[in-house]
């Protein structure tokens, strides 16, 4: 029960939370008031960074979240050129991160990691369709159970301003492993072939838990 009220944080939230907490006790120094206001800010910190821990359904016949937030597309889509996959059609979902979502980012299927590609850019608002070709973004290709091709692609938001990975090329990853997270509202998109999707626009999804598609 502590654990699910309190849930631990990701090793990237322990700076930020010591920033907020030492501004806090700063701004508790000329007011009351403004000491308030960053105890709030300390306390959204927290809730940022957490990292809680998923019931994954471990079955290799479907994709699972990778992300928790908004499904903001489910449509047919050439393969991201950065991993040489333009010439091939894919399912693709996008979804999209908010300030308030967990954004500790999680593995659809279990599989090969192929590549890890990451691309510098900019910082267009995430739910922007401009945001896949010209935002800060970070490719996983994967090789799932069946040989399919899985492509994983963190995408930095507006405000976001760095991607964190925590895979390696060549690991070999469970179904909703923890494959890294992006700081600051953002958004993941899925490529996948040889699934049916199970999930709609506008739909709420939650890592590692919400079943994406099904063989």
């Amino acid at each position: 029960m502590f654990s699910k009220i309190f849930p631990k944080i990701h090793t990237e939230g322990y700076k930020f939370l010591v920033i907020a907490g030492f501004v806090t006790i700063i701004l508790l120094s000329f007011s009351g008031f403004l000491g308030t206001i960053g105890l709030l800010l300390t306390v959204w910190v927290y809730y940022f960074f957490r990292d809680p821990e998923r019931i994954i359904i471990e079955d290799d016949n479907y994709l699972v979240s990778p992300a928790d937030g908004e499904v903001t597309k489910v449509e047919d889509s050439d393969g991201p050129k950065e991993v040489s996959l333009d010439n091939k059609r894919f399912k693709k979902i996008s979804i999209f991160m908010n300030v308030f979502d967990c954004h500790v980012n999680r593995t659809p299927c279990s599989g090969k990691v192929e590549e890890i590609l990451y691309k510098p850019g900019k910082f267009f608002n995430a739910s922007l369709d401009k945001a896949s070709e010209d935002n800060e973004r970070n490719y996983y290709k994967l090789k799932d159970k069946s040989e399919n091709d899985i492509i994983v692609v963190q995408i930095a938001g507006l405000i976001a301003r760095r991607i964190v990975c925590e895979t390696d090329n060549g690991q070999d990853l469970n179904q909703g492993d923890r494959i890294g997270m992006i700081r600051f509202g953002s958004r993941v998109d899925v490529y996948y072939e040889n699934y049916e999707p199970l999930v709609k626009i506008g739909q709420k999804t939650i890592s590692g838990e919400t079943l994406l598609a099904k063989k």
